[in-house]
């Protein structure tokens, strides 16, 4: 085949459709079978629809939110709020991923699910790559994308650096109902050692998302009891764990989310989304940045497909696109994760930023990209 992709999140789905639409030949390796939550925030920014529509996926089929409005509060319960430049889409992952991937089988793609990647092998002679799963299939392919999101066992295997660094961080998300919550707006709310995001998806559904540290959930014990010792301190969150429905019994978690700098090619792996570099959720794009990657690396891949450039060509211009889209705005991301550390620094900040929105809305725009 032509292209391999690890992992069949927002990155490999859409780099699949685009990469179909341009006649290769293309398979997805992903580990679950469709549909299926995953601890996201299940925010969009606009900036992605022209792409999207490109790729004849427009998600308006699928109801998502309008969301123009952004509000923030500090531990105590101070809050400011900010239009969204762009604005951005509400959608769970368990229908968006869900709806990208029916329309990718329905095109042609070829998926292999409920299946784990265990190596990647390039072979230099054969100028190819040698996938091998988990069940002693073997797979080989000119080009491979990792698009399997935040960690998974093949980074240990590439022996990527950040993968041998503990990560304090922990993530969670339930879907709510909440009667009266705004569907134009997403909240972020802080609390000691975290802060929680909410905002409207399809139906009259909400994403409760909040990223906390195994630290804080060990003091406490459970996750119930760390919602009410911790993140109810903050009268905005305890309006709404007091308030809410949850809809499934048990939330969703992820252990170990590293916001530590990543190489966007590694042993010839061009690899995409979170697989890249992780923004911090406070900053509310990585979905808008998996969708953007997805695009660059396509687009590279299919330059090297169709003989316009070498693999070294491929990988440097994948490379250098990407680290021009994103790097700045880890950056910018992982200086803002500093000041929502501590609940006094927290209030410090939102106490300023209330009377500077001018700031506010120029940490959005460096955190965010324009329409592609």
């Amino acid at each position: 085949m032509d292209i391999l992709l690890i992992g069949g999140g927002l990155a490999g789905l859409a780099a699949a459709l685009d990469l179909t639409a341009r006649g290769h030949r293309v398979a997805v390796v992903e580990r679950k079978q469709y549909p299926f939550h995953k601890v996201c925030g299940e925010y969009v920014s606009n900036e992605v629809l022209p792409y999207l529509r490109c790729l004849g996926a427009d998600p308006a089929a699928l109801g998502p939110a309008a969301i123009t409005q952004f509000q923030l509060s500090s531990p105590g319960g101070r809050t400011l709020s900010a239009p969204l430049d762009l604005g951005g889409f509400g959608v769970s992952r368990y229908a968006l991923d869900d709806f990208l991937y029916r329309l990718a089988e329905q095109r042609g793609v070829v998926f292999y699910l409920k299946s784990t990647v265990t190596d990647v092998a390039y072979d230099a002679a054969a100028d190819q790559h040698l996938v091998s799963l988990a069940d002693g299939r073997q797979l080989a392919a000119r080009v491979v994308l990792g698009t399997y999101g935040k960690r998974a066992n093949l980074d240990r295997q590439l022996q990527r650096g950040f993968f041998a660094q503990r990560s304090p961080y922990l993530g969670v998300k339930y879907h709510l109902r909440l009667p009266g919550f705004r569907r134009d707006v997403i909240a972020l709310h802080n609390f000691a050692d975290g802060y929680a995001g909410i905002s409207a998806i399809e139906e009259d559904k909400l994403c409760f998302c909040y990223l906390t540290t195994r630290a804080n959930l060990r003091r406490h014990g459970t996750i119930p009891a760390l919602e009410a010792a911790v993140l109810a301190q903050n009268p905005r969150l305890r309006e709404i764990l007091n308030a809410a429905e949850v809809l499934y019994p048990q939330p969703e978690v992820i252990n170990e989310i590293s916001f530590a700098a990543k190489q966007p090619v590694e042993q010839h792996i061009l690899m995409v989304g979170d697989a890249a570099g992780l923004i911090t959720p406070l900053c509310g794009n990585g979905m808008a940045m998996a969708l953007h990657g997805a695009a660059l690396a396509a687009a590279a891949a299919h330059d090297f497909l169709s003989h316009k450039t070498t693999r070294a060509g491929m990988e440097s211009a994948y490379s250098q696109a990407w680290k021009a889209q994103f790097g700045a705005r880890l950056r910018v991301g992982r200086a803002v994760q500093r000041l929502f550390g501590g609940p006094v620094l927290s209030e410090l900040v939102v106490g300023g930023l209330r009377h500077w929105p001018g700031a506010v809305q120029a940490l959005m725009r460096r955190t965010h990209g324009r329409e592609f």
